[in-house]
């Protein structure tokens, strides 16, 4: 290829595109003669394009490159002749030559702008990183002259978005290592918590196991003194009528009567700590009960303890069963007295206490609280803590049961009230009741009045007992006999359906709560399908659904807890056919 001049109209470098370079001074020799608007254009291209910050080439339509500028020669530290002989690839990374060459070959060939970024090698041998471009210049006709290259250092940049992206990198690889790092902990954590799952399941289990063990001991302790005494009745009993001595045999019988009585009311106190009794709440005056109790009170303190009581008169009737209150105030009466055996203070207050919000297990709302307050002995922290349990007492042997407590904590908590003890030792005990307010009426409800005389059957009436327990059946068959009733016997609920589907005459049905299967409440309600005005009484020793009475009772319905008198039983029965409405 020969040399030749660039047109005027462009101000390019007059260098020949066959590679045969010339400095400046014979470049300007060999240019053409003409104008010297000419001489001095080319003359301000080469000083434009040797002093520009980019690296500048110029090559011919196929990519061939034949021109660099003096900024190429400064960063290469090459020559004219060097590039010639060597070409522009002898510098550029092999790493990235192949990818790079492919696509400048595509674009000279495409006649389409060349532009990518790459790294190329200056004179002290290390790369830089630099975009290059690539634009094709056309005459008038369209057809490609030749192409004019830039390269512009972009190291910073690409060293920032390295940076960059090494950061997030690092950042992404530090949240997978801190994730994998709080995943093995969490996985520790788990582990420690089931661990401490089953180290406190087991203190539970152990201290669940020591409470057993105190409760069973304290049950087999006081029902073995009370079973001896009435089997140890029976069999004096027995022997002295085999003897015809007949005449002996009463204070036999009350023994046997008194240990029965203690080992039944030891069974209530039981339920009354497991929150399992039969209640019978109803709306209460707490100020009158105090005041009819009060006599009791003082013989029972005795005359070495002052006794003050305040009520406070503004008092609202609260919902519980009046005899079980009137039980727990007298266990605290004498828990109080036995504190001071020395004398002392003991005051009895009622308020009324307004919950505003969720306090231990009392909810919002308005409480009557009963109180009783000693100067005496007081508690420590540790007995404090066991003052609930069952059978713990710090009473000498013989002098408490250790049931006290515990029965009143669970009335008070079935009835949906609490207990708080605040003591401090030799400064006294105060013990409060809360109990949950009744707005419903402002009078007060009392139990049916008793038959003053003896409560036998009328013409012709007839009751259906079901009780499974053969002893039990016999006994109340026997009494219901002999009070004048006519009665059939079942021992389950099955059996018991054919007389109730019957259209016989029964004025009555008794039955047990917890029979076999049918339990007492369904065969009450099957009954009442048949025969809907029939009256009930249950007999329950223990029956879960049964805690509170109006829950589980209807109109027409009575409960007697087991074990009861006959005197009882035949008031209950009498009571309940006599109760106003239609017959059954």
């Amino acid at each position: 290829m020969t040399s030749k001049s660039f047109p005027a109209s462009m101000p390019l470098n007059p260098i020949a595109p066959d590679g045969n370079a010339t400095d400046d001074q014979s470049a300007d020799d060999q240019l053409p003669a003409g104008p010297e608007a000419l001489r001095e254009s080319e003359r301000q291209f080469r000083t434009l394009a040797d002093n520009m910050s980019q690296l500048a080439w110029i090559a011919d339509p196929a990519g061939k490159i034949y021109w660099y500028n003096a900024r190429w020669y400064s960063y290469t530290g090459t020559s004219h002749e060097a590039m010639m002989a060597l070409g522009w690839r002898s510098l550029h990374h092999p790493d990235h030559l192949e990818r790079v060459d492919t696509r400048m070959r595509r674009c000279f060939a495409t006649g389409s702008i060349w532009e990518d970024t790459f790294p190329l090698r200056g004179k002290d041998g290390l790369y830089r990183w630099f975009l290059c471009r690539a634009l094709p210049i056309r005459n008038d006709q369209g057809a490609i002259t030749y192409w004019l290259g830039t390269s512009t250092d972009v190291t910073a940049q690409v060293s920032a978005e390295d940076a960059l992206r090494e950061l997030n990198e690092s950042l992404e690889r530090r949240v997978a290592e801190r994730t994998r790092e709080l995943a093995e902990i969490n996985e520790r954590l788990q582990v420690e918590i089931g661990e401490r799952a089953q180290a406190e399941e087991a203190l539970r289990h152990a201290q669940k196991m020591d409470a057993i063990g105190q409760l069973t001991g304290g049950i087999a302790h006081d029902f073995n003194n009370m079973l001896t005494g009435v089997l140890g009745a029976l069999d004096l009993i027995q022997r002295r009528v085999a003897a015809g001595r007949v005449a002996e045999i009463d204070r036999y019988i009350e023994a046997a009567m008194s240990s029965a009585n203690r080992a039944a009311s030891l069974t209530h106190r039981l339920l009354a700590f497991a929150r399992r009794q039969s209640l019978d709440p109803r709306p209460v005056d707490v100020n009158q009960m105090v005041v009819s109790m009060e006599e009791l009170v003082r013989r029972t303190v005795g005359e070495s303890i002052e006794l003050e009581i305040d009520l406070n008169s503004a008092l609202h009737l609260t919902n519980t069963d009046e005899h079980q209150l009137e039980n727990a105030l007298l266990n605290l009466v004498i828990n109080a007295r036995d504190a001071m055996p020395e004398g002392g203070r003991l005051l009895i207050q009622t308020e009324v206490i307004h919950v505003a919000v969720f306090q231990e297990t009392l909810t919002p709302g308005d409480y009557v609280r009963l109180s009783v307050q000693d100067t005496g002995t007081g508690m420590s922290a540790e007995v404090i803590a066991r003052a609930f349990d069952p059978f713990f007492t710090t009473k000498p042997i013989g002098q408490g049961t250790g049931l006290g407590l515990s029965m009143v904590y669970g009335f008070i908590n079935q009835t949906g009230g609490h207990v708080r003890i605040d003591s401090v030792e030799g400064r006294g005990t105060r013990i409060d009741l809360y109990l949950p307010c009744h707005f419903e009426s402002t009078g007060r409800q009392l139990p049916a009045a008793e038959d003053a005389a003896a409560p036998r059957a009328g013409q012709g009436e007839r009751i259906l007992v079901v009780e499974d327990e053969p002893d039990v059946r016999m006994l109340v068959v026997d009494v219901l006999r002999e009070l004048g009733y006519l009665v059939d016997v079942a021992a389950d609920g099955p059996s018991a359906l054919p007389y109730l589907q019957d259209l016989g005459r029964i004025d009555l049905l008794v039955t047990d709560v917890g029979l076999p299967g049918m339990n007492g409440r369904q065969l009450a309600e099957i009954a009442r399908q048949h025969r809907p005005h029939l009256r009930v009484l249950f007999m329950t020793g223990y029956a879960r659904n049964a805690q509170v009475r109006s829950d589980f009772l209807e109109q027409g319905m009575d409960m007697l807890t087991k074990p009861f008198s006959i005197d009882d039983l035949a008031q209950r029965v009498r009571v309940l056919i006599e109760t106003p409405g239609e017959a059954p």
